[in-house]
Order: structure tokens, then sequence, then C-alpha cells
């Protein structure tokens, strides 16, 4: 990981500001995706919350000023230095591997609907 933080050329306190931004928004709503616009691993994630009508809220990180700032945080908050990075009900499940493997074997949807990402249980997808 310290490669990745050094090729940001991000200082400690900058990296301190955005990992503080990046814990809050991550607990700001049911479900948290950091994303990027252009990822398809990414859009992935978001059609398949889409589909089970989860609501969610996504951070696009190619977007945001302080985005390279925010990656680098949560790289070293979750170890996982790519998007999607995914939080439901404030914690970290991973990327799109991680949520595509939790709504095949059936654990995705009860972690939405836990969280209170769904608004009844009808989702089947």
């Amino acid at each position: 990981m310290g490669s990745f933080l050094s090729s940001q050329n991000i200082s400690k306190e900058e990296l301190e500001m955005a990992l503080n931004k990046a814990k809050q928004i991550a607990s700001s709503a049911p479900v948290v995706v950091f994303s990027k616009t252009y990822c398809g691993y990414c859009k992935r994630v978001k059609d398949l919350l889409r589909q089970l009508s989860a609501s969610f809220k996504v951070i696009e990180l190619d977007e945001e000023g302080d985005g390279g700032h925010i990656q680098a945080a949560l790289a070293e908050w979750t170890g996982q230095n790519t998007v999607p990075n995914v939080f439901i009900g404030g914690k970290h499940i991973g990327g799109c591997d991680s949520v595509l493997e939790k709504h095949r074997a059936n654990q995705l949807v009860p972690l939405l609907n836990d969280a209170g990402a769904i608004a009844n249980n009808s989702a089947q997808l």
C-alpha cells in the first residue's frame, strides 16, 4: 500500500482528513458505493443494486476534487485500493467480486434488508 500512497503525493494530514471524510460518507447511507464513472465493475455493482431496488449513495471519485485522496484513504482503511469499494450498513463489503459472490450465496439481500436499503422483502433477483 505504501507505493500507492507515495504515488498519490499525499501528506499525513491530507490522508487523515480524507480518511475522516471517507468514514463519514461510508456511514451516511445504508449502502455507499465509492466508484468511478468509467469503471465497468462499478457499473455492474450499481446495476445489481438497482435491480434489487436498493437505495444507495454513489461517490464518483473521478468527479470529486479530493477523489484521489479519498481513494488513498480507503486503501489505507480497508486494504482495497480499487473501485468499486462498497459499504453496507457502514461495514466494508469489498469490491465487485465480493458483492457478486454475496449475491450468488443469497447473502446480499439479507445484508441490504438489515441495513434498511430495501423497502420490502420482494427483491428476488
